[in-house]
């Protein structure tokens, strides 16, 4: 497979994987998730509705009512120690009905050189997850980027306001359903149409 993404380079187009991956995980992914099951107890099976590895990389999919549960485990259970979150992303998926928006946090470990992903799903007609912000304070910024472009909320943010956009502005621009049109642009002298009046793909 080639690094072309236009579609020319027989790019092959994988289905995203939603279930859990069978044991062993291989590497430290299967510590990880045994350690944090032992720590959260029976609150394990309600918390972490599944575990993927995909790619080298291991997500953690997080009930979004124990964001924090989670999260506070992760950071401070000795045999995990997850002191640094990278930042959070949002993914907004329109097929995955009751699921559409998607938050998407990278922790690090630097105690133990480990690296796990955390996700948590929202509906889009309640978009709402817990913030991150009392657990990871470096979340404060990418939270808010987050609400700015894709419209997630994130409750018990201290100051959650946009971050690029206008504070008028209607919708979120990262969404699939955003549509490509805008207002054009004046660079160096020269006008720079709108998207969608920039050139025809049909």
């Amino acid at each position: 497979m080639s690094g072309d993404v236009s579609g020319y380079g027989r790019l092959v187009r994988r289905k995203p994987q939603w279930d859990s991956t069978p044991r062993p995980y291989g590497g430290y992914f299967d510590d990880v998730v045994d350690e944090l099951s032992f720590a959260l107890g029976d609150e394990f099976s309600y918390a972490v509705e599944r575990v993927v590895v995909h790619a080298g990389q291991l997500t953690l999919h997080v009930t979004r009512g124990l964001l924090l549960v989670v999260a506070r485990a992760l950071r401070d259970v000795p045999a995990l120690r997850f002191e640094l979150c990278c930042g959070v992303s949002g993914v907004h998926y329109p097929q995955d009905v009751g699921r559409e928006l998607h938050a998407f946090y990278p922790l690090m470990s630097i105690t133990h050189n480990r690296r796990v992903q955390v996700e948590v799903a929202c509906p889009d007609a309640d978009p709402h997850v817990p913030s991150l912000f009392s657990v990871y304070p470096t979340v404060d910024w990418h939270e808010r980027e987050t609400y700015d472009f894709f419209g997630i909320v994130f409750d018990g943010h201290p100051g959650l306001t946009r971050i690029e956009m206008p504070d008028d502005w209607v919708g979120h621009p990262q969404r699939k359903d955003y549509p490509l049109g805008g207002v054009p642009v004046d660079y160096h002298g020269a006008s720079v149409a709108p998207p969608d009046q920039r050139r025809s793909y049909n």
